[in-house]
């Protein structure tokens, strides 16, 4: 048969969407995957509900439905400051994961380069290379994940078309300090660089850090693109709402990339999550005293099982050194966990530029029940190692 495209030949598979397939395959408690075992907010169900007996049920506007996008920008703009118009700055896409793409696309020509900080959203990089676009990696260095000024200034020196940027960050939890975004942005106005940000935990963060969203640094609106969802802030991963933010310019070409990826969003759904986006601020500060608690019922449960981690400043994921456990293959090991531990990781390496190959990510976006039960696994870790190893 005829050969498939050369570029597919670059990347593999999610690892973290396989991991999810072989906790389900093993009856793991599923810590890789980063979607909640809870329920969305009883308000978003019941609207759900009168969405599905009521509709609308055909096509809506291409690039988003009116109402859905005016609520959208009431509560970006109460959140973040910013003025936004719904008809001109926002399309509303089928996740975030679309969001990323259309981006990269509308940003980004054949042959260009884009910045992606390295541990990485694995989407990241299957993006760059299907817009056409060659990665520049530059390494957040653990346990804080800072930056090398120098290092990044090298990058943008290479003329980059854009910069990802993950912040509350996903795998590592790092929130990026404002003096930190604003070198960012020094650089990218100084090379004329689009910052296309994915800003999905947006909402989930722990004192003392808050969230700055980087189109609102003075000057940035014009080349930020926000790439937002409701998947994690309200629970509803499975939904596959996301949106664009940016300026006006910028929209009017992404609505073309998008309704041609996609045609548009789920209506009903679109209807539904109008309440969701009407909620009171009271909501997000439940939100974040919520995923404090589960954050602190599972670092409490590694420091029983004697782990080493890096504690995150926001989002819901924890990195685990494995260090001590003498492997050096992370993919053998999170299979292994799988299977003779019952908890389910993504391997480390699936993150990383670097060759790393000691740290497996955990997500506890979990029932306090769920986490102490994977607690309580995680506990049986050493003498079950001793046994591995002895094999």
């Amino acid at each position: 048969m005829p050969k498939t495209s050369e570029r597919t030949s670059v990347f593999g598979e999610s690892v973290i969407r396989r991991m999810t397939r072989v906790a389900n395959a093993h009856g793991a408690i599923n810590l890789s995957q980063g979607f909640p075992d809870f329920d969305p907010p009883a308000e978003l169900l019941a609207a759900a509900e009168a969405a599905a007996r009521k509709g609308p049920h055909q096509y809506a506007v291409t690039w988003g439905a009116p109402n859905y996008r005016e609520a959208l920008a009431r509560k970006h703009s109460r959140h973040t400051g910013l003025s936004i118009d719904p008809n001109s700055q926002i399309v509303v896409t089928c996740g975030s994961t679309e969001a990323m793409m259309a981006a990269m696309m509308t940003a980004c020509n054949p042959g260009d380069k884009v910045v992606i900080f390295s541990p990485f959203y694995e989407n990241y990089v299957a993006d760059t290379i299907l817009s056409g676009a060659e990665p520049i990696y530059v390494p957040l260095r653990p346990p804080a994940f800072g930056f090398d000024e120098q290092e990044l200034r090298r990058a943008f020196e290479q003329r980059p078309k854009a910069i990802i940027l993950c912040n509350p960050s996903n795998p590592s939890g790092k929130v990026f300090t404002r003096e930190e975004l604003l070198l960012i942005a020094g650089l990218a106005e100084e090379f004329d660089t689009w910052v296309i940000t994915d800003e999905v935990y947006e909402h989930i963060l722990y004192a003392p850090h808050r969230h700055l969203s980087f189109a609102t640094l003075p000057g940035m609106f014009e080349r930020t693109i926000t790439c937002g969802s409701l998947s994690k802030t309200y629970s509803i991963t499975g939904w596959r709402l996301g949106h664009l933010i940016a300026p006006a310019a910028f929209i009017n070409e992404a609505k073309k990339v998008h309704d041609f990826l996609t045609v548009g969003a789920a209506a009903p759904l679109m209807e539904a999550a109008v309440t969701a986006l009407q909620l009171p601020d009271s909501y997000y500060e439940g939100l974040v005293a919520s995923y404090t608690e589960k954050r602190d019922v599972f670092l409490g449960a590694l420091d029983r099982a004697g782990l080493t981690y890096t504690r995150p400043d926001g989002a819901y994921y924890d990195m685990v050194d494995i260090s001590e456990f003498g492997h050096a293959d992370d993919t053998a090991f999170a299979e292994w966990l799988i299977r003779d531990v019952g908890v389910a990781g993504v391997p480390g390496s699936s993150f990383f530029r670097e060759p790393v190959r000691h740290l497996i990510r955990f997500h506890f976006a979990k029932k306090t029940e769920t986490l102490t039960a994977a607690g309580e696994r995680l506990l049986a870790l050493r003498g079950r190692n001793r046994l591995f190893k002895g094999a």
